[in-house]
């Protein structure tokens, strides 16, 4: 039980990007851009932040590294801490303390030595035969191939699992089934240009593997271990089952009625708000829909930006309003306290509403309005300029994505973080064009 709330708890923080763990009293270097590079001989003494579409480190940060954007590659050393969250990382270099990544492809190549520990999730993490990672790593993925070296515990949630290196510290894995395993990742991303390695569905252990704490994992049946591989004690738990709902297991003609209904529901209310949008705010949503069609791997990788984003300012805000509180408190100002904290409770309320009708509606209406639009065009191009039937016929079609069964949700994740990533190349040329009048 302590381990599995020691891993939901990190991983919790993971989806905050855990800055609360950055330095926060140290000056800092920021930098932004389509491409930022810090070139091979550049010391930074300072923490850096960085927002860029692609970004390389080929010299030195004496600091933190806090690093946004598509494309995240370290070939050289961070002194302290690594935080970043892309479309891909890529660590070749050498991370002194704790690495936090977050992205699609994640991979700690072959050249790779990290000191502290390491907190990843995405789609796929990778760490190399001749990596090393001297403290302890935690990983919630869709799958993972280990084939390096790391010292401390590791603590997987994963449905695809292959252990190949040496671990110095226990083994406690969550691991899909083979059974329910999907195709790689990469087949939801065939435009991106990421190498995903090939790691087979539920978990392996290879007999060159080495494994000197305790083995501990969750799933279905018994794994093949090798003779001489764990030095420990080997654990399987089987995955939990509410025995009330095995009971209550709805019949296939039940599954389609229900299946069916939600369909339509899903269908007329995104076109009721899409419709309702498209009268308030046409050029708001033809502006967004261009974004998505000019720059569709752009839109994608701040999407993922966008998304760390909005926890990283919920958490900003919450430290700000506990800080306000406790300081007018200490102040014996009371009536003040008690009105910084309401205000921030408020405030966090509407962004979380705001976020949700955004993720929930907007992502989807944008997508599915230009998807609408470009299948028109190549039948009738008047009809594509249509108030209303493109954003039907995209609408049914996404909605039709979303609701595949096993590989729906994965749909939905990306067409959100396409439509996130709209707004926010929105908002930033908005804010650009503000400070260029003043």
């Amino acid at each position: 039980m302590k381990t599995i709330y020691k891993f939901f708890s990190i991983f919790s923080l993971l989806a905050l990007l855990a800055l609360a763990f950055a330095t926060p009293a140290r000056a800092f270097d920021g930098r932004s851009g389509d491409n930022v590079e810090i070139k091979a001989g550049e010391t930074i003494e300072d923490d850096v932040y960085i927002t860029a579409n692609n970004f390389v480190l080929e010299g030195t940060i004496k600091g933190d590294l806090i690093v946004f954007g598509e494309t995240i590659t370290i070939n050289g050393t961070v002194e302290g801490d690594l935080i970043a969250a892309g479309q891909s990382v890529i660590i070749n270099g050498i991370v002194t303390d704790d690495a936090r990544i977050a992205g699609a492809l994640l991979q700690i190549s072959e050249t790779a030595a990290i000191g502290g520990d390491v907190i990843a999730a995405g789609a796929s993490l990778e760490a190399q035969d001749g990596s090393a990672i001297e403290g302890e790593l935690v990983v919630g993925t869709g799958q993972t191939l280990l084939e390096g070296n790391i010292t401390g515990d590791i603590l997987a949630g994963t449905g695809a699992l292959e252990l190949t290196g040496e671990f110095g510290g226990d083994v406690n894995a969550q691991v899909g089934d083979p059974e329910a395993g999907g195709p790689s990742p990469s087949m939801y991303m065939p435009q991106s240009g990421l190498n995903f390695p090939t790691v087979k569905p539920g978990f392996t252990i290879a007999d060159g593997a080495k494994i000197k704490g305790n083995l501990e994992y969750t799933q279905s049946k018994d794994i093949k271990i090798p003779a001489n591989v764990v030095g420990g004690k080997v654990t399987r738990t089987a995955p939990v089952v509410d025995p009330a709902k095995q009971k209550a297991q709805p019949t296939p003609a039940q599954k389609a009625m229900t299946w069916t209904f939600d369909l339509f529901r899903s269908i007329v209310t995104l076109i009721v708000f899409g419709l309702l949008l498209g009268w308030l705010a046409p050029v708001f949503m033809k502006t967004l829909m261009e974004k998505v069609q000019i720059q569709p791997a752009a839109s994608l990788g701040w999407g993922l930006v966008a998304y760390a984003a909005f926890f990283f300012a919920i958490l900003v805000l919450v430290v700000a309003m506990i800080a306000g509180g406790v300081l007018f408190g200490v102040l014996t100002l009371g009536g003040m306290s008690g009105t910084i904290v309401w205000v921030g409770i408020l405030a966090i309320f509407a962004m979380v509403l705001g976020f949700v009708l955004v993720t929930a509606f907007l992502t989807k209406i944008i997508v599915a309005w230009l998807g609408g639009k470009l299948i028109l065009a190549r039948f009738n191009p008047a009809l594509a300029e249509h108030k209303v039937w493109p954003l039907v016929i995209g609408v049914a079609l996404i909605a039709l994505i979303v609701a595949l069964p096993y590989i729906g949700w994965l749909f939905g994740v990306i067409i959100m973080f396409i439509g996130l990533g709209a707004l926010w190349l929105w908002g930033r040329e908005l804010l650009q064009a503000r400070k260029n009048t003043v």
